[in-house]
């Protein structure tokens, strides 16, 4: 078999045990047909073969983004307020954005700091009290609107939420335009006009009504836009914790489109309300979204909130805010009940949980599943584990959990500032926070991620995090090696996703997803990882990206 493209003169690091390293590799239908010396597989090469001289930089299997959400390629048109502190720099950056538009702003990747006291409706009343405004956290997990905003959403004078979300009210009965949590600020988002993109995340649900063809096409722009930024920095594979049946239809429609240039799979969402029946719709998702591109296969559930609002569930009060512990949005005994169901089903289980209390009852309710259905090959995840208490630490490899971790997370060591450990940890508990090393070392299988767009989905960006994060007062360091960080952003992401069938190592017969790094990615220096660059980006044989150096 001729090759239809060859990369050569390559670093190839294949993630293949079997195999570490090569210099060129050969793809033909979407596929690997040969890994080896540049000299063993140009003897595939033919004339109609593109050869792609790789001139000695680094070649690895595409990476999987395992924790990220499609919704953040609506988010790309925003206001973008990362670094932005102080009230004129926040002003002078909507008075800019607003230059040529009109209704509705929306600002993205607010820091909790962003104003020193806080900040209130009154505050975005200043910067426009004509027009409806709101800002988004970094986290995404707070919104904060002007008075016309909360207004046109009906909810200046408060509304009635699940535990766990809230509109915080003022002492003038009024809402104070802080919105916490999803389903707080839904409205908002139905006035940013991106709701549809939302509404598996924050309800569980699909469309009221089927969207229309135009509608539809505004969505799938917005996914597009976000594929297409995803690629740019190597991803090849998407593990969405977004979505519902409606992502995944639009998935299906741009694939027919030829618009699809990832590998995605989508969860259905379980929320604390949902009867256990309500799972027939995570299996009915999975059985009608089975393949290489697109898939389901397992059900995504909320147990917390975040820190740095103080709704992530602990196991102690949080420093200077006596007996508040925040509270799990789940019921423990509910919970073993879904996950046990979940479990019976076949379906993989993954859930966000940050504080150690809500860690720790995460696990238990994969225990419970454990002594429900045996101890099956299902992977469930936990997403973050920003807190554990020790204790827990071995019971993750014991019930074979992955620790879904995010290497931007950690304050200091990328774009969230050091000083939110002193706010949301009490000082003796700072070695129990942001473990990845010791939980590699305990046993649990990590893969890496980003959270995109809560931070940077760049890939280079959160190796160089990994290997230069600060070391917290008396706590261990806690990077991966290099290598193992690798491992953990390519064949990790794809064994916790069930996809190492498919992709995650450089081996015939696998899918001929690739990244070529712009540079040799195990000599750049440590603080200049971020900068490198990706010089090509291939997913199942077919180019997504490719730098104007690249031949």
């Amino acid at each position: 078999m001729l090759a239809e493209m060859i990369v050569a003169g390559a670093k190839v690091l294949t993630m293949d045990e079997a195999r570490p390293r090569a210099e060129a590799v050969a793809v033909a239908g979407g596929r690997i047909v040969a890994v080896g010396t540049s000299a063993e597989v140009m003897a595939l090469a033919g004339p109609e073969t593109r050869v792609i001289e790789a001139g000695g930089r680094s070649l690895l299997p595409g990476f999987v983004e395992s924790h990220m959400h499609l919704f953040g390629g609506a988010e790309l048109n925003h206001l973008q307020l990362t670094g932005v502190h102080g009230r004129n720099a926040l002003v002078a950056a909507f008075q800019h954005y607003a230059v040529g538009r009109a209704g509705f702003l929306m600002a993205e990747g607010a820091d909790y700091s962003l104003l020193p006291e806080g900040v209130t409706r009154h505050d975005l009343d200043r910067v426009f009290a004509d027009r409806p405004i709101a800002i988004r956290s970094m986290d995404h997990h707070t919104v904060w609107a002007n008075t016309m905003a909360l207004e046109q959403a009906n909810l200046l004078k408060g509304a009635v939420l699940p535990p766990g979300h809230e509109v915080v009210m003022g002492p003038d009965g009024l809402a104070t335009g802080e919105l916490r949590e999803f389903e707080a600020f839904d409205a908002i988002l139905a006035l940013a006009g991106v709701s549809r993109l939302y509404v598996g995340i924050s309800k569980g649900a699909e469309p009221a009504v089927w969207p229309s063809d135009a509608e539809r096409a505004v969505d799938k722009d917005h996914i597009a836009r976000g594929l297409a930024h995803c690629a740019a920095e190597g991803c090849t594979t998407l593990v969405s914790m977004d979505g519902n049946r409606y992502t995944l239809a639009l998935l299906r429609e741009m694939q027919t489109e030829g618009r699809l240039t990832q590998r995605v799979k989508v969860p259905f969402h379980m929320k604390p309300d949902m009867a256990l029946e309500e799972l027939e719709r995570a299996s009915a998702m999975s059985a009608e979204f089975n393949d290489d591109w697109i898939s389901s296969g397992f059900v995504k559930m909320f147990m917390d909130g975040v820190v740095d609002s103080r709704t992530a569930y602990m196991l102690q009060d949080y420093p200077g805010v006596p007996g508040h512990r925040s509270v799990p949005l789940f019921d423990p005994e509910h919970f073993n009940r879904i996950c046990a169901e979940i479990d019976r089903r076949g379906l993989q289980i993954a859930v966000h949980a940050i504080g150690d209390g809500a860690v720790r009852q995460t696990i238990d309710g994969y225990e419970a599943a454990a002594k429900a259905n045996g101890l099956q090959d299902r992977r469930h995840r936990i997403e973050h584990i920003e807190l554990i208490d020790r204790a827990d630490i071995p019971r993750l490899a014991a019930l074979e959990i992955v620790a879904s971790l995010q290497p931007p997370h950690p304050p200091g060591a990328m774009d969230f500032p050091i000083a939110a450990m002193e706010t949301v940890f009490a000082p003796e508990r700072w070695r129990d926070a942001y473990l990845c090393r010791t939980l590699a070392e305990a046993g649990a299988r990590v893969a890496f991620a980003s959270d995109w767009p809560v931070a940077a989905v760049s890939v280079l960006r959160g190796l160089q995090a990994n290997l230069t994060r600060p070391a917290y007062a008396g706590a261990e360091p806690q990077g991966l090696s290099r290598i193992a960080a690798l491992r953990a952003y390519t064949t990790g992401g794809a064994i916790a996703a069930h996809l190492e069938g498919i992709t995650g190592v450089l081996r015939v017969g696998l899918a001929a997803d690739l990244v070529l790094i712009n540079g040799d990615i195990e000599t750049v220096l440590d603080d200049q990882i971020g900068q490198t660059g990706i010089a090509l980006t291939v997913v199942g044989g077919i180019i997504t990206h490719q730098a104007p150096e690249i031949a």
